[in-house]
This record gives C-alpha cells, structure tokens and sequence, in this order.
C-alpha cells in the first residue's frame, strides 16, 4: 500500500502544471461555495433578525381566521379575556420562552386638522414589547419612544401628511360594534418601515387603543412570543400547535392559530432562494471537481498506456492498478480542498474587515458578518472528496483493465 501511495505521489508530480492548475480549479471551487454561503447565511441571519427583533417576534398567535383577514384588520376575530388565559397558561408553561406581548391592530384615518389620511396601528404594551421585539426602537428615526396619549408614526405618513413631532392629531377609528369614535393624540416620534405585514404601521398604547375602540372587556388581535434559543422555533411551535390545536369552540373548530415568522414575512421566500442558489453554487463545485479531475485521469491513462502495460505484465494485480489511480484523484480533492478553505477563510476575514454595509428597504447599515463553521468547512471539503473519488473511477477501471501486450504496442 505504501508503495502505492509513493507511486500516486510520483505520478501526480511528474505533470506539475497540470496538477496545480487542477488543483487550483477545485481550490476555486471551494472558494466560491464557501465564500458565497458565508455571506449569504451571514445577509440571511441579520435580514431574519432585523425583521423578527424589530416587528413580528419569533412567532405570533392568533384567533382562528384572523391573519387570512388581515387586510381588513377585523375586530371581530379577536382574542377575549378566556381565551387569552388558555394561551398564557400553555406560554407560562414552555421554559424556551423569552417574553410574549399582547397587540390590537386596527385601522383608522390620522387628522391634523386640516387634512386627513388613512393609517394601520399598532397597540402594544412598551415595557413587554421591549422584550419580544428589542429592535423596534432601533426603527425610531426622530423623536422619543411610545408613552400614553401618544402615537408613533410610520414615515410614510409623515412623508405625505403635513405633520411633525410634537404636533396634535386626532385618530379615528370604527370599533367592533361599527360606532366611530375620535381620540387626541400627540406625535412622539417618527418610525422607519420594515418589509413584511405590519412594517408599516404606527404605534399607539394598548390602554389607549383600548379607550379610542371602547372595549371594556380586554381584547387582543395577536400575542407575539420571543424565544430564548431561535433555534427552538420549530419545536416550540410544534408544542403550541398541539395544546392550542386542541382547543375548541361549541362549534367544535379550532380556536387558535399560530404561525412562525416563516408564515408572516415574504422575506422567508426571498431566503428560501438564497439556500437555493447556494444548493446551485454546490452543484456546480461538484461539475467542476469532477469534470477537472476525470480530464486529468483520463489523460494520465491515455500518457501511461505502456507504463500500466509494463507494470502488468510484471504482475501488479489490477486491484493495485486501480488503488493508484483511486490514490491519485483522492489527493487532487485533498489538497484542493485544503488550498480552496485556507484561502477562503482567508477571503472571509477580508471581508469581515472591510465592513461591507448591505442596504435593506431603508436601513442601509445592515453590515455583513460571514462566519464559516466547521461543519461548513467538512461537509464541503466530504462533497468535493467523494465526487474527486467518484471522478477517477471510470479512468481507474479502465487502466486496470489495459491488456499488457495491447498496451506495450500502443506509441
């Protein structure tokens, strides 16, 4: 065996050009996959971050039927005091919780007086909100933060209704019973938009949005729930799903539903097609290696035809044939692989360094971070391995099978 190893050895360097060209050709390869799913992961992450840490949360709950309604923001389909208990009972209950919040949406027309416009709010509790969605006061682009008898604005508003900080405005709003209702308020801040649902909207407080649509008794439009690990998504949801799944009204439906923020945002699409095209980048770093390294195998064969003839006819089994050209692509991927990730770790510390800022809806300060793990760096470095082995087979077994008399006769 190690005579073997020796002689792949020797074989491979005796063609030095056309080793390190194929070797640089899987080594860009690599490159290109980890480099790519690096800073796609990386843009990814911060985007999902950006959008659950500063509107929707991890995952959200709802009265049956309310999130296919959303447009229309309706009233009817929210949560009563009863059902909020079954929810806060099953919640308290999960130790991977961070925090939930509870939120009425509602539609309504902003007035300064002298025009009017219609707008979509928000209710929230400021102090619970602070816990589901940490980010959202990173969305103030002026003023200060929500109190009682004041209202965010979202900057589209502000953009086309002549109003500022500091100014009085009247909301109206029609509540669950159809009777309109009109509350003053007073502009506190500005608010950035965000992609998804409800990254449009303004912010009032939850006792004042309660007051404005008189409910008396509490009502909730959604609970939105923070999660200590996001990685605990799919198991958390897959509890609440269950306990809350069981639970029926006299007409025996479900009452609740809930959705991750995969349901709620079209950014899940638009990251979907990132791990895609990542799928895509691979599938070519596999035509790559193995069109590179079968060329390299079938010329070796095509160059050595009198030297395998030799070997055979001196009694080297064609198994030992094979082993050598099995050897020989194997360390093509090898140190391929070894050149393509230290280069490639080396690519993403430059690019760590540089602080490359990527623009997203109005944020432009989203900076990219690629980080490679090592699993990462092994299923890739396995992948290229494999297709380098699959790559020579078809060489080797025809090298093994060069008859030795044939073979000597070839010039």
């Amino acid at each position: 065996m190690n005579n073997i190893i020796k002689i792949a050895f020797r074989n491979l360097y005796r063609q030095k050009r056309r080793t390190f060209l194929t070797m640089g050709i899987v080594a860009f390869g690599v490159l290109a996959v980890l480099l790519f799913s690096a800073t796609a992961d990386s843009f990814k992450n911060l985007i999902i971050g950006e959008i659950t840490d500063s509107m929707l949360g991890h995952i959200q709950i709802h009265k049956k039927g309310f999130v296919g309604a959303l447009d229309n923001l309706p009233l009817d389909k929210s949560l009563n005091a009863k059902q909020l208990k079954t929810v806060e009972k099953t919640l308290d209950a999960i130790p991977e919780i961070e925090g939930y919040s509870y939120r009425i949406l509602f539609g309504g027309m902003v007035s300064n007086y002298l025009e009017s416009t219609s707008a979509k709010f928000s209710a929230i509790i400021p102090a619970k909100e602070d816990v589901v969605v940490p980010l959202l006061k990173d969305r103030l682009k002026k003023g200060k933060f929500l109190q009682k008898g004041e209202v965010l604005l979202p900057e589209l508003i502000t953009k086309g209704f002549d109003a500022k900080i500091g100014d009085d405005i009247v909301l109206v709003a029609t509540n669950n019973d159809g009777s309109v209702n009109g509350q003053p308020f007073k502009i506190s801040g500005i608010m950035e938009s965000v992609m998804g649902p409800t990254g449009k909207y303004g912010y009032v407080h939850f006792d004042d949005a309660r007051s404005l649509l008189r409910m008396d008794k509490i009502q909730v439009s959604e609970i939105a729930i923070r999660l200590k690990d996001f990685n605990d998504m799919k198991k958390v949801y897959s509890t609440l799903n269950e306990k809350l799944g069981a639970t029926l009204n006299e007409k025996g439906n479900p009452v609740f539903e809930v959705h991750t923020w995969e349901e709620l945002s079209p950014f899940y699409n638009i990251a979907t097609m990132i791990d895609l095209m990542a799928l895509f980048i691979q599938v070519i770093l596999i035509g790559i290696v193995l069109v590179s390294i079968m060329n390299v195998m079938i010329m070796a064969v095509y160059e050595r035809t009198k030297e395998i003839g030799a070997i055979s006819a001196m009694g080297t089994l064609p198994s030992k044939i094979r082993l050598m050209f099995l050897f020989e692509g194997l360390f093509l991927g090898v140190f391929g692989s070894i050149i393509g990730v230290i280069v490639s770790i080396f690519a993403i510390f430059i690019v760590n360094i540089s602080n490359i800022t990527v623009a997203f809806g109005r944020n432009s300060n989203i900076l990219l971070q690629p980080e490679i793990s090592l699993s990462q760096i092994g299923i890739t470095t396995l992948i290229v391995i494999f297709v380098a082995i699959i790559a020579v087979l078809e060489p080797a077994f025809k090298a093994s099978k060069l008859e030795p008399i044939e073979a000597l006769r070839q010039n």
